[in-house]
């Protein structure tokens, strides 16, 4: 098991305080209300908007392994809130990994500034197969762009200041031709759609999003031409590690709550926690929240490291979000009939889990990299 610095055991303590006084106890108005703007002012003000970008820019200098302390941590008070930071994150360190000297200057330190990122790849027509996507960006003589197209299920859409958008320059290449494009939310031409009413993670905001000859200024493209689709998978890459981290916080945001109430609720003239099918369920929850954190920080370790982790990336969010949903569901039903009532939580735990494993790359998804690795395709 991975040995936290010093420094990193005072950043998690810190957000486990932060997300007991904070996040908790919003978890349940968000999911009812949607994204909430007191809060993430509160997180800008505590530095965890950037605390793993450089301190050069504004940072919090932390590596790969401290930002995923920070999501696991605020998981364990809403899975909302972990996956608003991890989609901030998501797009925000592509400008850091591929942007300019220019761009990084420019951008990176409006994170810690509480400047939201939103990631744009997903179409209505274009989600697992992302080398699908139409929308366009026509190069102009002068050496800018024109957008046009649209993106759905874009998270943090409707909140965020800054949309890294991917589009294709050369349509005919197919992933060869795509291009990623930073576009300000008040850009001309782009319109933000209603919210989504979602079936869980409602603490954020997502909507479609459409370009009507969007021109773009030649500094907005990050990396090179073409170049965007390798972009867009490293970046996920890292993602995946946060959905595992995610649903590590969240299975035990759940366990927790289902063992209060199995050591209260009273049957048979004892607690349920005593009989054994209950507490065999908490024995294998236990078993997976552990192996979740085992592969959490391994691959973090590798990414620390500067090595390749796609295929771990892919493992662990494929096993982890499938356990989060078998976590939440057993929680459920230790709280019998309660458990179906949104007084309790326990609910809303569920309906956030299932989008592990939709977001970020399906899980079907995930099986294609994976055996393709394993059988050398």
């Amino acid at each position: 098991m991975i040995q936290f610095s010093e420094a990193q055991v005072m950043i998690r303590d810190m957000v486990r305080e932060f997300t007991k006084n904070e996040v908790a106890p919003r978890d349940q108005w968000m999911d009812e209300n949607g994204f909430d703007h007191d809060l993430h002012k509160k997180l800008t003000e505590a530095g965890l908007m950037a605390i793993h970008m450089p301190e050069e820019y504004g940072g919090g200098g932390g590596d790969a392994i401290t930002s995923e302390i920070v999501i696991n941590e605020i998981a364990r008070g809403s899975a909302s809130v972990a996956l608003f930071l991890d989609a901030h994150w998501l797009a925000a360190d592509m400008i850091l990994l591929h942007g300019s000297e220019a761009q990084k200057k420019k951008y990176v330190p409006q994170c810690a500034e509480g400047k939201v990122f939103a990631f744009g790849l997903t179409e209505s027509n274009a989600g697992s197969d992302a080398a699908a996507i139409k929308s366009v960006a026509e190069k102009q003589p002068d050496g800018g762009y024109i957008l046009n197209g649209s993106k759905a299920w874009i998270t943090n859409s409707g909140v965020a200041d800054y949309y890294l958008i991917m589009a294709k320059t050369d349509p005919a290449a197919g992933n060869h031709g795509i291009s990623v494009f930073v576009v300000p939310k008040d850009a001309e031409g782009l319109t933000v759609g209603k919210f989504e009413k979602k079936m869980g993670m409602r603490g954020t905001a997502t909507c479609e999003l459409s370009f009507d000859n969007v021109r773009l200024p030649a500094d907005s493209l990050v990396g090179d031409e073409g170049k965007g689709f390798m972009i867009a998978m490293q970046a996920l890459d890292g993602a995946r590690i946060s959905i595992g981290a995610i649903a590590s916080g969240l299975m035990q945001h759940a366990m927790d709550k289902a063992a209060a109430y199995a050591r209260e609720r009273t049957t048979f003239g004892k607690p349920i926690a005593r009989h054994q099918a209950v507490g065999f369920k908490f024995a294998d929850m236990a078993a997976k929240i552990r192996a979740t954190d085992l592969m959490v920080w391994d691959t973090c370790e590798l990414k620390r490291q500067g090595k390749r982790f796609s295929v771990e990336a892919a493992e662990l969010k494929l096993l982890a979000s499938r356990w989060a949903c078998e976590v939440c569901d057993d929680c459920i039903q230790i709280f019998g009939g309660n458990g179906y009532s949104a007084e309790f939580d326990v609910e809303r735990f569920y309906r956030d889990a299932k989008l592990l494993e939709i977001g970020e790359g399906t899980s079907e998804i995930l099986r294609l990299v994976i055996s393709s690795s394993v059988l050398g395709r």
